[in-house]
């Protein structure tokens, strides 16, 4: 048995074990007395600041903007327990499409769109993945066109995340649907789609448009099929500035929205 081999039989366990904790950090907390209790981890933020979680966690409490209790107690609910006997546990999810971090599909806004099944499952992920600009919105209006403007956005920018007072009034955190958020209105929307390269608008609430020019918004967004809106982005402590983000929406067929996985990553 040669030297490198011996030094590599030793060494394994340490490294199974480093690598297992970096995947799952420890699920343990010593307390006071010595006993060890399960505490499961929920992070934010990864990799020491380098990768930050920009969607907001599923709870009963999440804005659905369809119902003033949010999603509801029994949006997630549990049909075989092993606490009741049952070899497994196996639940159910029942969420509307457009609940907390989600993606429209041009079908959200568009009947015939919708018949002609331009789906999720039919959204680019090449528009969904890649370098992102996030932003930061003058907190004392909605995104016009003058907003637009004076945000100097460059050409050949695809994506951009646009921070609001919406972050900093924390309206994602609320369960009822608030008509008072930011959003785009009519001019704004059209001023993006004729002066830049936007292909993927973010924003910090459940609607890019704002409530007054709800669906105009939505129509002047939606209407060429070139641009993803991805809605309820959780934004908070992060600087503004350049990053690579990361969506995947689930490959619901049929659907006109869907639930939304994004990361940020520097």
């Amino acid at each position: 048995m040669n030297n490198q081999f011996i030094c590599l039989f030793l060494f394994l366990p340490f490294m199974i074990v480093s690598s297992q904790n970096i995947a799952y950090p420890s699920l343990y907390d010593e307390g006071s007395s010595g006993s060890s209790e399960l505490i499961p981890p929920r992070r934010e933020v990864y990799g020491n600041g380098k990768i930050f979680d920009i969607t907001h966690r599923i709870t009963p409490g999440t804005p659905s903007g369809v119902s003033d209790d949010g999603v509801g107690d029994e949006y997630l609910q549990l049909l075989e327990s092993m606490k009741n006997g049952s070899d497994y546990n196996f639940s159910f999810i029942k969420l509307a499409a457009h609940a907390g971090t989600h993606v429209d599909a041009p079908g959200h806004m568009y009947q015939n769109y919708y018949e002609a099944g331009f789906d999720i499952d039919t959204l680019d992920l090449e528009v969904l993945n890649g370098p992102a600009l996030l932003v930061d919105v003058p907190r004392d209006k909605n995104i016009t066109a003058e907003v637009m403007k004076s945000l100097n956005i460059p050409k050949g920018v695809k994506r951009v995340l646009f921070r609001t007072l919406n972050t900093d009034r924390q309206l994602m955190w609320k369960k009822a649907f608030d008509t008072s958020y930011v959003g785009f209105m009519k001019d704004g929307a059209q001023w993006l789609k004729d002066n830049t390269d936007i292909q993927l608008v973010g924003i910090d609430y459940l609607s890019v448009a704002a409530y007054d020019d709800l669906i105009p918004s939505h129509l002047v967004l939606l209407e060429n099929r070139e641009i993803i809106l991805v809605e309820g982005l959780k934004l908070e402590d992060i600087e503004a500035g350049i990053y690579n983000v990361h969506c995947l929406p689930l490959r619901l067929l049929g659907a006109e929205g869907s639930p939304i996985r994004c990361i940020l990553i520097k």
